[in-house]
């Protein structure tokens, strides 16, 4: 019986842990507002408000979640196989100043050695956007850098600036992009 009820218990804490992960509109990235209401002294200091409500939702672009680097030579060879990395959850946090929304996406991801690996660090393009469906409102690439043998990691894009106004038909995509580089 004792045992039953320790299952139990672990098995509602795990739960807990596991939708406290999940929440992506709560998401604390250091800039916290008091249950009060009232703002943290940073706020006041800088004059700026966190905004929830017109948070643009993070997606994973289809088709350029998953990333895979083959040996030399070699193409869709499940042998030849470096490593694979995928981007899953999302999360972000928005600012708002007197002209723009500023967004801080985070996005967590994974990455398997395949069995041709050597391990090490790899450098991963993903691609941060934002768009109302009609204007591309910011874009940029970034070179990531990853261990190969760690199994997790967290790609973060700090200070991604849109317009004061953005926010309801405004969404930010996240993805795997190889080129070309020199774009932003």
């Amino acid at each position: 019986m004792f045992g039953l009820n320790i299952r139990r218990f672990l098995g509602i804490s795990l739960l807990a842990v596991v939708a406290g992960c999940n929440q992506t509109d709560n998401a604390n990235m250091g800039v916290t507002t008091d249950p009060s209401g009232v703002q943290t002294a940073h706020q006041q200091q800088t004059g700026t408000a966190v905004v929830q409500g017109s948070c643009p939702q993070v997606y994973l672009r289809d088709g350029t979640a998953v990333l895979r680097r083959y040996a030399k030579g070699a193409k869709d060879d499940p042998q030849k196989l470096l490593y694979q990395v995928t981007l899953a959850d999302t999360t972000r946090q928005c600012v708002l100043n007197e002209n723009q929304l500023v967004v801080t996406v985070m996005v967590q991801g994974r990455v398997v050695e395949g069995p041709a690996g050597t391990g090490g660090t790899v450098n991963v393009p993903i691609r941060v956007a934002a768009t109302d469906e009609k204007t591309t409102l910011y874009s940029e690439l970034v070179q990531h850098s990853i261990n190969t043998t760690t199994g997790q990691f967290v790609f973060t894009q700090a200070n991604v600036a849109l317009p004061g106004g953005s926010g309801g038909f405004t969404k930010v995509y996240v993805g795997f992009d190889e080129g070309p580089y020199n774009t932003k």
